[in-house]
């Protein structure tokens, strides 16, 4: 009596069984997932629109209004007017666009909870928090340069009614306008860096708007020279030295003051990192 046999098949015959983890780089993945998050989301478009449309229209308006009054100020206003820092005035009113959105990127995720699925699907804290930076980073870059090219723009050919423009190839302007890029960059990083020291929505505006707006305030009640000299290094006119053509004695050279504003990025960051890995979601 014979028996059959069936022969087991092959080892490579047998189909290929998925891991479940995400292919390349991990850093990389959550970045995607952190772009996805900000682009899904209606409030970043709206905070990048309104980044362009505050910096355009007030540099425009500032302009104008600049250029109206030229014939009845002073020699000493002609004098040290700085056409290139005058188009990008609305920066200042810019800055709070872009520095609530930086806020907003994770401050929201703690106000609906969804920071609890992102960190079970990342364990790693302190890489989510740099891919919410580079993300957000990245799209901030591009727009804050959209904004000050077009406001530079826009604001020189207004200012060329009065013979006043000036153009990238003139000294000092090309870095002046990076530097007001730079600028825009640095107070949504800060924003983001203070939403994650302070995990609440209000309280972490209310301390960028403190530290940007209030505390210059604050130092100019100082008595002289303290109040020049603290003010110098606060973010608001440390930023502002990066974007003027023209130094004036109350500003920080363009060098310094960027090396400033990377201190208070630095120093935010390190508290954030520190904080987001030793509290609880």
């Amino acid at each position: 009596m014979s028996t059959v046999t069936q022969a087991a098949p092959e080892a490579s015959a047998a189909p290929a069984v998925g891991t479940g983890k995400p292919q390349g780089s991990i850093f990389a993945n959550v970045v995607g997932s952190e772009w996805t998050k900000m682009r899904s989301v209606p409030s970043t478009v709206w905070s990048l629109l309104a980044t362009i449309a505050i910096t355009v229209c007030f540099g425009a308006l500032l302009s104008w209004a600049y250029i109206s009054r030229y014939d009845r100020l002073d020699l000493r206003e002609r004098l040290t007017f700085d056409p290139t820092a005058h188009s990008l005035r609305g920066l200042f009113l810019a800055q709070l666009a872009i520095g609530v959105l930086g806020v907003l990127i994770i401050t929201s995720e703690y106000t609906t909870g969804l920071i609890r699925p992102t960190f079970s699907a990342t364990p790693q804290r302190r890489t989510v928090l740099a891919a919410k930076a580079v993300a957000f980073g990245t799209v901030a870059l591009v727009v804050s340069a959209v904004a000050t090219l077009v406001a530079f723009a826009v604001g020189q050919s207004i200012l060329a009614g009065k013979h006043l423009g000036v153009s990238l190839g003139d000294p000092g302007v090309a870095r002046a306008v990076c530097g007001a890029t730079a600028y825009l960059v640095f107070i949504g990083l800060l924003g983001l860096g203070l939403g994650t020291i302070v995990r609440r929505t209000a309280g972490a505006i209310a301390s960028l708007f403190g530290l940007v707006l209030v505390l210059p305030l604050l130092a100019l009640a100082l008595p002289s020279p303290w109040n020049t000299d603290v003010s110098k290094v606060l973010p608001g006119q440390a930023g502002q030295a990066l974007f003027a053509v023209r130094r004036t004695s109350d500003l920080l050279t363009p060098a310094v003051g960027a090396l400033v504003c990377l201190i208070w990025l630095a120093a935010t960051f390190i508290l954030a990192t520190v904080l987001i890995t030793r509290r609880d979601a």
